[in-house]
């Protein structure tokens, strides 16, 4: 149904149509529109929805001559609609949709779910002769719609947000110009192991959905899967390790030494150097004394200089990884209980994209303690040179052995 040809076409023939010629031209619309129809074309043409169902009806009687087909009511007749016959009540329910801007902030609805039902309670408390379907087709009418909450408000920017970008934008290009590798690397949202539900729909059989547990209660047997992620933003490949214990900054350096040892190494050969994105907090973030510490012993390990830049506070959502990773597996286990942490990794590993993305995804069986306090002195012994801009979130981590490597 096309609501805005409905409206112009039914306006266009208001003025040639009576009372009941309007309600069966109204009516005729509904036909062959299925379910809800008959509210739609209601909020279209002004008509109401009592009118088309008698309108429906004598559209399904055999035509009868003009003096058998009743009298037709005269222009202006019938019942008043109940908001002209009511003027207060527009603003009453307008008081009580937003009580704090508009109405009564002491309002009885300020704390409770403003449904139909509750708001033609109120409405009747309030001396108004009014059911829930009329409070519905007199909020169309005002403008209104069932609206969920929307992500829009990031808080507090940093002044430094789009230098920040900018930074990481140069530098991921010089990087990639010499052939060094640049990975974006983040956590996942961690997920219960077991018969639980997962958002998402799938297709099975009518009638027969996958049958998984009511209560979500972790399974103390199978506990829980932390995905970690290490995105190759020249390859186009991932390395994902599913850790079982703890998200700490040994996991996700752990995670990056996993991707390098078993990918990263094979991949780029004559690296010298690597270039880390990240976000500003979590297991990896900026202020965390043992991501750094851990980096430290990855560059004495890898002989790589390491080159961090986080992303400014509060925009974690434009990590390379979110959007070409982790909301494609998202999607490819959507609907999927995760029973096992084998197939989380099988989910996982299996995931592709048109762009050709591959993902490898291993198990990470070992313990990863929290609260480990790095003293004043290990953080002396870091080789590590903060940037002129922003070195909070920009520094570079070298090897601590003889400098053999030319940077």
């Amino acid at each position: 149904m096309d609501k805005s040809k409905l409206k112009v076409k039914f306006e266009a023939l208001i003025p040639y149509l009576d009372e009941r010629m309007r309600r069966m031209v109204a009516a005729s619309e509904t036909l062959g529109e299925g379910y809800g129809a008959i509210s739609e074309v209601s909020r279209v043409t002004g008509v109401s929805r009592r009118a088309i169902s008698l309108g429906l009806e004598e559209l399904k009687k055999p035509v009868l001559g003009l003096e058998k087909r009743g009298r037709i009511r005269r222009e202006g007749g019938g019942r008043k609609r109940t908001v002209d016959s009511d003027p207060a009540l527009r603003t009453d329910l307008e008081q009580l949709i937003e009580p704090v801007t508009r109405g009564d902030p002491e309002s009885p609805l300020l704390w409770t779910c403003k449904s139909l039902r509750k708001l033609s309670e109120e409405l009747r408390g309030e001396g108004h002769k009014i059911n829930h379907q009329t409070v519905a087709e007199l909020l169309h009418e005002m403008g209104y719609s069932l609206q969920a909450n929307k992500k829009t408000i990031e808080g507090t920017a940093s002044p430094y947000r789009n230098e920040q970008f900018e930074h990481i934008y140069h530098k991921t290009k010089e990087f990639h110009g010499k052939g060094q590798p640049v990975i974006s690397v983040d956590a996942k949202k961690k997920e219960l192991v077991g018969n639980f539900k997962n958002s998402g729909r799938e297709w099975r059989p009518k009638g027969v959905p996958e049958r998984v547990n009511v209560h979500d209660f972790e399974n103390k047997e199978l506990g829980q899967a932390i995905p970690y992620g290490i995105y190759d933003l020249m390859k186009n490949e991932c390395w994902v390790s599913i850790g079982i214990d703890h998200d700490t900054a040994t996991f996700a350096v752990a995670s990056i030494r996993g991707w390098w040892e078993t990918m990263g190494q094979k991949r780029y050969p004559d690296a010298r150097n690597l270039m880390i994105t990240a976000d500003s907090g979590g297991s990896n973030g900026y202020r965390r004394r043992l991501w750094k510490l851990e980096l430290q012993r990855f560059a004495d390990a890898s002989g790589l200089t390491v080159h961090v830049n986080h992303l400014p506070p509060g925009t974690s959502k434009w990590n390379k990884i979110e959007h070409r990773l982790f909301s494609f597996i998202s999607q490819n286990w959507r609907g999927k209980p995760l029973v096992s942490h084998e197939v989380i990794v099988n989910l996982i590993a299996s995931t592709r994209t048109t762009k050709g993305l591959k993902v490898h995804c291993q198990l990470d069986k070992n313990q990863y303690a929290k609260g480990l306090k790095v003293s004043d002195e290990e953080m002396k012994s870091l080789n590590i040179e903060y940037c002129n801009f922003r070195g909070e979130w920009n520094y570079t981590i070298r090897p601590r052995i003889a400098d053999i490597f030319i940077n």
